[in-house]
């Protein structure tokens, strides 16, 4: 089992910036690779960012391109998603995930986190 805990959600006005960190515990942190979905009021959940175990290979949604930026420190345990020039449609819930694999799609990840509410207002 691996835990995800996410945080550094909240109220930002557009252009604003906010950084995410999802802290695992559990199971070797480093065996997973992590992704970033996002889920609106009456949207399906969508892939925001992923990143390999090994930190080499990171893949943006093209919503999310050049202003996202998805890190991870496995000393720590945690994933980071750094969220600059934001946009009202980025207002979501977050989500931080963990996969045995490498993919983009929900059903690909094992494990996830409760979420984290970012607001972007006008």
């Amino acid at each position: 089992q691996v835990q995800l805990v996410e945080s550094g959600g909240g109220l930002v006005q557009a252009g604003g910036s906010l950084r995410l960190s999802c802290a695992a515990s559990g199971r070797t942190f480093s065996h997973y690779a992590m992704g970033w979905f996002r889920q609106a009021p009456g949207k399906e959940r969508e892939f925001v960012t992923g990143i390999s175990r090994g930190d080499t290979r990171t893949y943006y949604a093209d919503s999310v391109k050049a202003r996202f930026t998805i890190s991870r420190d496995n000393a720590k345990n945690t994933v980071y998603l750094q969220m600059n020039s934001l946009k009202p449609e980025d207002t979501a819930v977050y989500y931080c995930a963990a996969s045995s694999k490498y993919g983009v799609v929900p059903r690909e990840y094992d494990y996830w986190g409760q979420g984290t509410q970012v607001t972007v207002s006008s």
